[in-house]
C-alpha cells in the first residue's frame, strides 16, 4: 500500500515539475513604447502646391521635426528552444493636433504584425516596413530626420509606396559571416487580380563592424479599384521600382555612409546621389551632415541640391533637444523640399531652413 502510495506522489511531483517547467518556458511581456516629437519650424521659402508660387517666409510649429511622433505595443512570448512570437501595433500621431501623422491614414497604419524569431531568423505577417526602406534609414547619415535627410527624395517620390507596406509577408535571415538577407512579397489584396498591387523587396548587407555595404530593391504595382484596405489609406501603392547601393565606414565615433537610389515611378525616372557623417563628439553631444543630389533622367534640366547639418543634445537617455540647418536648390521642375511636416514640397530657386526641437521616449 505504501509502495503504491510512494509511486502515486512520485508521478504527481514529476507531473508538477513538467507544468512549472512549461510555465517557465512560456513566458510573455507586452510593451507599451513611443515617442513625441515638436519643434519650430521656419523656411525662407514657402511653396503653394496650387499654383507652384513661392508665397514667402514661414514660421511655424511643427510636430516630429527629428523623428515621428508614435506609440504602439509590441509583445513576445518564449515558445522554448529558443523560438519566440511576438507582435507589434504602432500608430503615429501629430502632438499639435492629435490628429494621425506619419501612419497613412489608419490607426495603426505604421506597424501592425505578427511573427516568429528563432535561429532560424525572422518571419512576420502583417503590416510592415520594406527590406528597401529599412536599407535607406540605414544609410542616412542623418538617421533619416523628417527634416533635411534622404527621406525627403523618397516622400517626394514615391510618397508612402514601400514604407507602410500592408498585407506582407517577411523573411530575414540570421547573420552568417557578416551577411544577412531579408525578403518581403505583399498580396495585393483584389479578388481575380493577382498583379494588382502586389509588392515585393529585398536586401543584401554585409557588416564587420567597420565596413558595411548594402543593396535592396523595391518594386510594387499600381493598386487599381477597391483593395483590401479599411479604410483606405491616404496613399495607395502607385508604380515604383527602386534600386539602391551603398555603404558606410566606421571607426569609433565616427561614421561616414554613402549612397545611390535610381527612383522609377510611372514614366519617370530620378537618380540620387547621396552622403554625409555622423559624429559622437560626446556621450551627450552628437553632430551629424548629409548632402544628396537628385536628377531626373528624362530632363537634365531638371536637378536639386540639399544640404543639411544637424545637432543633438541627450539631456538623458530619453531625451533630446536638436537643432537643425538645411538648404535646399531646386532647378527646372524640382520641387526638392525640406521638412516632411510642413515643407514636404520646395519652390524654384534656393531655399532655406531652420528646425529646433525636442523628442522624449517612452
Amino acid at each position: 500500500m505504501y509502495k503504491h502510495r510512494s509511486v502515486a506522489l512520485n508521478l504527481i511531483a514529476a507531473a508538477a515539475s513538467m507544468l512549472i517547467g512549461g510555465t517557465a518556458h512560456a513566458q510573455s511581456s507586452v510593451t507599451l513604447y513611443g515617442l513625441v516629437d515638436g519643434g519650430l519650424l521656419y523656411t525662407s521659402k514657402t511653396l503653394d502646391t496650387t499654383t507652384q508660387q513661392n508665397l514667402g517666409h514661414q514660421f511655424s510649429f511643427t510636430d516630429a521635426g527629428l523623428s515621428p511622433s508614435n506609440f504602439g505595443l509590441r509583445g513576445t512570448e518564449d515558445l522554448g528552444g529558443g523560438v519566440k512570437a511576438e507582435f507589434k501595433l504602432e500608430s503615429g500621431v501629430s502632438i499639435g493636433t492629435g490628429a494621425f501623422n506619419d501612419s497613412n491614414g489608419n490607426f495603426f497604419g505604421r506597424q501592425a504584425y505578427v511573427g516568429l524569431t528563432g535561429s532560424f531568423g525572422e518571419v512576420k505577417a502583417g503590416l510592415q516596413f520594406s527590406p528597401f526602406f529599412l536599407a535607406t534609414y540605414e544609410l542616412d547619415p542623418r538617421g533619416l530626420s523628417q527634416f533635411g535627410s534622404s527621406l525627403i527624395m523618397y516622400l517626394d517620390n514615391a510618397v508612402a509606396t514601400g514604407i507602410f507596406t500592408p498585407n506582407a509577408v517577411s523573411y530575414t535571415s540570421p547573420v552568417f559571416w557578416g551577411f544577412q538577407g531579408s525578403a518581403l512579397f505583399s498580396f495585393g489584396g483584389v479578388a481575380g487580380d493577382f498583379q494588382n498591387g502586389r509588392q515585393y523587396s529585398a536586401s543584401l548587407k554585409y557588416d564587420n563592424g567597420t565596413v558595411m555595404i548594402s543593396a535592396s530593391y523595391f518594386n510594387a504595382n499600381p493598386s487599381m479599384g477597391s483593395a483590401l484596405l479599411t479604410p483606405v489609406p491616404t496613399q495607395l501603392p502607385v508604380s515604383f521600382q527602386g534600386r539602391q547601393l551603398g555603404g558606410s565606414y566606421t571607426i569609433g565615433r565616427l561614421s561616414a555612409k554613402a549612397s545611390f537610389v535610381n527612383y522609377k515611378v510611372g514614366g519617370d525616372s530620378s537618380n540620387v546621389y547621396g552622403g554625409g557623417v555622423d559624429f559622437l563628439v560626446q556621450p551627450e553631444l552628437d553632430f551629424n551632415a548629409g548632402l544628396w543630389y537628385e536628377e531626373q533622367r528624362h530632363e537634365a534640366a531638371n536637378h536639386s541640391l540639399l544640404v543639411s547639418v544637424g545637432t543633438e543634445y541627450f539631456l538623458s537617455k530619453s531625451t533630446t533637444l536638436y537643432a537643425q540647418v538645411a538648404v535646399v536648390n531646386n532647378h527646372g521642375e524640382m520641387n526638392t523640399g525640406l521638412s516632411v511636416n510642413g515643407a514636404l514640397f520646395g519652390a524654384t530657386g534656393t531655399t532655406m531652413g531652420v528646425n529646433i526641437g525636442m523628442r522624449h521616449f517612452f
